[in-house]
């Protein structure tokens, strides 16, 4: 029996306008040919962006507020199902508006998983959206996954905008309690894998120092300060259909750089 393999991969591109007008977008597709690609941080409605894949299935989450936040899917296969919510969930508004139009989530659905595309809500600099994310965010997600869990297995991936622990940043000390880093960001992670999500690039190169966001600021792309922020992460039983987990730091565009893994069945 012949077997299937997905190659998945996820990207925060910072305007996808933008990337595509950096010439970056375009290469990366042609050169990697995902099956299945997660875009987070659109910043745009389809009809805004000319893009050219006839090959692709285009899927968007874009965001009512123009210009910002959004989700998107790019797949190879058809998916049998779509959905951009928490399905039975849901986030209440918080003194930002309304999260839930803020295209920050999508669900497809595919024989063999549930793939779900999460732009996770930034805790901003003074940590005044922190309690969204503790509260509400966090938990809610972690709840929609198992409901899911209990049909089909799940991957999940997308921008977590935090870092796990200290071997996923450059400087842990000095970022300790700042929006990223904070004890109730990593909690949340740490409850994910406690609920048995695997993150698999940490499964599999447990030791290796590698980062998926630098800021803007003080050279840090070129110094590699960066942080691991953008994740896949699958549920247990999945792990032997895991063949890779990579980070495409070479690839620039966007602040962040696309992520992948493979998946044999």
């Amino acid at each position: 029996m012949t077997k299937k393999s997905y190659k998945l991969f996820s990207w925060n591109v910072n305007g996808l306008r933008a990337v595509i007008n950096k010439e970056a977008f375009l290469p990366f597709v042609a050169a990697n040919q995902p099956d299945l690609l997660c875009l987070q941080e659109i910043k745009a409605r389809p009809d805004q962006v000319l893009l050219d894949l006839p090959e692709y299935q285009e899927a968007w989450n874009p965001a009512a507020r123009p210009g910002y936040s959004g989700t998107a899917i790019f797949s190879k296969t058809s998916p049998k199902s779509l959905s951009s919510d928490f399905g039975a969930f849901n986030i209440p508004p918080d003194g930002y508006g309304d999260l839930m139009s803020e295209g920050r989530i999508q669900t497809a659905e595919f024989p063999e998983f549930y793939l779900v595309n999460v732009y996770v809500p930034n805790s901003k600099a003074d940590l005044s959206r922190l309690s969204l994310r503790e509260q509400f965010w966090d938990p809610t997600l972690l709840k929609y996954l198992k409901s899911l869990e209990t049909k089909k297995p799940v991957v999940i991936c997308g921008d977590f905008n935090a870092a796990h622990t200290e071997i996923d940043l450059a400087r842990p000390k000095t970022n300790h309690k700042n929006a990223g880093f904070t004890d109730q960001e990593r909690q949340g992670i740490t409850n994910l894998l406690a609920a048995n999500f695997i993150d698999t690039f940490r499964h599999l190169n447990p030791k290796s120092q590698r980062y998926t966001w630098w800021s803007h600021r003080s050279n840090a792309r070129a110094n590699n300060v960066g942080w691991r922020i953008d994740y896949f992460f699958i549920s247990k039983s999945l792990l032997p259909q895991l063949k890779s987990a990579e980070i495409y730091e070479q690839i620039t565009g966007s602040d962040h750089c696309p992520i992948s893994i493979e998946l044999e069945f």
